[in-house]
């Protein structure tokens, strides 16, 4: 547990700790007034209002959505299903940035709607809604199918031998044992959309903020860090008691149930009714997440001169004025990064994995097991808050405090695959930890007797097991390092820019050359989380590992 604890302790909670401590404190004293003072202005109150209404909004409609499709992918066996579960996870991995854009591209000025029927969505919160429906899609297919899918059929089938409808037998038997798992999914899709950033910066323009756009804005642009210390604590409040939540749920849906081989329960659809359903989830697919993907492919070949690729050759250009380099050159940068970031993320991920699948005997203390109890979870839901906390104010923690020796970092390149690998631990810790748990002690006991040295026992015990999930956790880890927008927008250098800042940078000049650049940056940025995902879905075979 050393490395990870002091990895997050350095590249987090320090920065966080130091800006929550510029912000708060005056001439040596902590200002606990400021508090006071920033909620009760108006404007404030409206920014907290909207990020949680918003949140709450995007969470039911995300549900009612994706429910019907995590019923489909649990249940039935049809043909291009595993294509279809790659292509639903694509949005969830995408960055918030290409999301913004892809719906753009679709609902802004000069986009589908736009040409067809003169609709215009940008600047409205049914755009952000929309786009956030799409990102979260996956987290309720994945999250809620998987369980479903290892529901016994035969307590359902009982009920209706005993008279209930379809109707009776679904909430009274399969929605009691659906329950944590459709909590977990609510609370994941909650926080997501409660620190929303990229999506809302896009698509809400100067109208709509949420806590993580002020938080932006008030130390980027106005430069309050108290206003901004105190949003991040209202922020951590309320993340800390989402995932504090959330791990209950979980706890209770995996102590609760008694769950089947997912192999044994799906089937062919049966009639009329199930067929419709099938096709009903397969058209929300193809209209909710290919149609924003395709249009936003289509606007990056639309050139001044027509359908080509001249944006894409614009983007070897340095004349825009935007970068002080060709903006073809933030794809080599977010893939050096995002390598580093991988390596790092997998690292502290597996060392914490491995802490975290240690007996009770191995961290007890002198207080006994309690304590260890406590210890292990405590930790566990540190390795969690870096999808909560704002990324925008770990990034401007980053360069007001790794800036003096030894870890005077802020003129290296390090320092970007740092943030990101933030992000990349918390997926690559639950992916691994699932398997890590299934590995029978055992057999490592039985290496030890007949003379194997513990790192030899890892080696030809535990690595053999674990190596599908390790691959799948590196492909996450990249994926999510490569979109990392809110940290990377501080720390990125003007000549080494990443691709989502580069989009973001695009977005925000005026001009067609920028936005169609910013088209192009995009679909690149697409294509390749969706190559990745690709990937991961044929090596992932088997249901142990996390859904994540």
């Amino acid at each position: 547990m050393a490395v990870p604890v002091a990895f997050f302790a350095v590249f987090f909670a320090y920065p966080v700790a130091a800006i929550v401590s510029r912000g708060l404190k005056a001439g040596g004293h902590w200002q606990f007034g400021r508090i006071a003072d920033v909620l009760g202005q108006s404007d404030i109150r409206h920014v907290l209002w909207f990020t949680t209404w918003q949140a709450f909004a995007s969470t039911v409609l995300t549900l009612l959505i994706a429910l019907p499709g995590a019923y489909v992918f649990a249940r039935f066996e049809f043909r291009g299903k595993q294509v279809l579960r790659a292509v639903v996870i694509v949005p969830f991995v995408l960055p918030t940035v290409v999301v913004g854009t892809a719906f753009l591209a679709l609902v802004g000025r000069g986009g589908l709607l736009d040409g067809l029927w003169g609709v215009r969505l940008d600047t409205t919160v049914w755009a952000i809604l929309l786009a956030h429906v799409f990102f979260n899609y996956a987290v309720v297919v994945r999250t809620v199918g998987g369980l479903w899918s290892q529901l016994d059929p035969r307590q359902e089938e009982a009920a209706r031998m005993l008279g209930a409808s379809r109707w009776t037998a679904w909430r009274k038997v399969t929605l009691p044992a659906l329950g944590p798992a459709v909590a977990a999914a609510a609370l994941m899709v909650f926080l997501f959309t409660f620190t929303s950033f990229g999506v809302v910066q896009i698509l809400g323009g100067p109208t709509f903020s949420t806590l993580e756009v002020e938080i932006y804005r008030q130390t980027a642009q106005i430069f309050d860090l108290a206003t901004a210390a105190v949003l991040t604590i209202v922020q951590f409040a309320a993340v800390a008691i989402i995932l504090a939540v959330h791990a209950w749920s979980v706890r209770r849906r995996e102590s609760a149930l008694r769950l089947v081989d997912a192999a044994h329960t799906a089937r062919r659809p049966r009639g009329a009714g199930q067929w419709a359903l099938l096709a009903g989830a397969v058209a929300t697919v193809a209209v909710l997440i290919l149609l924003p993907l395709g249009v936003l492919i289509q606007r990056s070949f639309e050139g001044p001169d027509g359908f080509g690729f001249a944006y894409y050759k614009a983007l070897t250009s340095s004349d825009s004025g935007v970068f002080l380099v060709p903006p073809i050159e933030a794809i080599g940068n977010s893939l050096t990064y995002a390598l580093a970031a991988t390596a790092i993320a997998v690292v502290i991920g597996g060392l914490a994995a491995a802490a975290l699948t240690l007996p009770d005997s191995r961290l007890r203390s002198s207080g006994g097991t309690p304590m260890a109890g406590r210890l292990v979870r405590g930790f566990d839901a540190l390795l969690m808050l870096p999808l909560g906390v704002s990324a925008v104010t770990v990034g401007f923690g980053f360069l007001i405090t790794l800036d003096k020796p030894p870890l005077d970092l802020r003129g290296t390149w390090i320092l970007v695959p740092l943030a990101q690998a933030l992000v990349g631990v918390p997926f690559v810790v639950r992916t691994m930890l699932p398997v890590l748990r299934a590995v029978d002690g055992r057999l490592r006991e039985a290496a030890a007797v007949l003379g194997a040295s513990p790192l030899r026992a890892w080696r030809e015990v535990d690595l053999p097991m674990v190596r599908r999930a390790l691959l799948i956790a590196a492909g996450f880890a990249f994926a999510v390092s490569l979109g990392e927008f809110g940290a990377t927008v501080f720390i990125a250098r003007p000549d080494h820019p990443t691709l989502p800042v580069a989009v973001a940078r695009l977005l925000g000049r005026a001009g067609d050359l920028n936005y169609g650049q910013a088209m192009a940056l995009s679909t690149i940025l697409m294509v390749v989380c969706a190559v990745s995902l690709l990937l991961l879905e044929r090596i992932r075979t088997d249901r142990t590992t996390g859904e994540f």
